[in-house]
């Protein structure tokens, strides 16, 4: 997986591009990042704190918004992935960017693909992370949602599927990102509008 991975780089978009002057909606960039593990590569997800104001005990990505100092999505990305879990940015390899995706809180979120070692050390920043945790890519290929979330505002609908791992419930945003990216990489063919598991709406 992780030859294919890396052979099939160029379905990614640039990531250095200069950040827009006058975005249309506020910006920011999570980091998507797989180890470099050829027997069983895993994606790096976060628990966010408790105590945070906004998406508190949701799983997600490392990342954030732009800051005044970033000059590229991929800065944001490698700049918030070591604030968040100590990453040095030095030990990504940045493979590219995936579309930009326009959340319901209409903040335009680019996920940064990258591969990073195995063996790396991470250590959560307990200000903004409760825990570090690996999803293996052959649990997420098996599609084995426990139910679809389908999320309504106005006329725009988006459907997620819905994982538990080992504890964690990985949903909305976060899982949507990440069957863009199977199917894109993988050929993956996980549906999200359709599955025989139960559905939960949010309006």
């Amino acid at each position: 997986m992780l030859k294919q991975l890396r052979g099939r780089a160029e379905l990614f978009g640039p990531s250095q591009e200069v950040l827009p002057s006058a975005p249309t909606w506020p910006l920011a960039a999570v980091l998507l990042a797989v180890t470099d593990d050829r027997n069983n590569p895993e994606v790096i997800l976060t628990q966010r704190a408790d105590h945070l104001s906004t998406h508190s005990g949701e799983v997600s990505f490392p990342g954030g918004k732009v800051d005044a100092i970033d000059l590229s999505l991929r800065e944001t990305a490698l700049r918030e992935s070591h604030e968040e879990i100590g990453l040095d940015p030095a030990r990504v390899t940045v493979l590219g960017s995936m579309p930009a995706v326009l959340t319901r809180w209409k903040i335009e979120v680019t996920p940064i693909v990258g591969i990073v070692p195995a063996d790396i050390d991470l250590t959560p920043n307990f200000d903004e992370i409760d825990s570090i945790f690996r999803v293996p890519l052959e649990y997420l290929l098996r599609d084995e949602r426990v139910r679809t979330d389908i999320f309504r505002r106005k006329h725009i609908e988006f459907w997620a599927p819905v994982y538990h791992y080992e504890g964690y419930e990985i949903w909305g945003f976060t899982a949507g990102i990440l069957v863009e990216f199977l199917n894109r990489v993988f050929d993956a063919g996980i549906r999200v509008d359709s599955s025989d598991a139960p559905q939960k709406l949010f309006t």
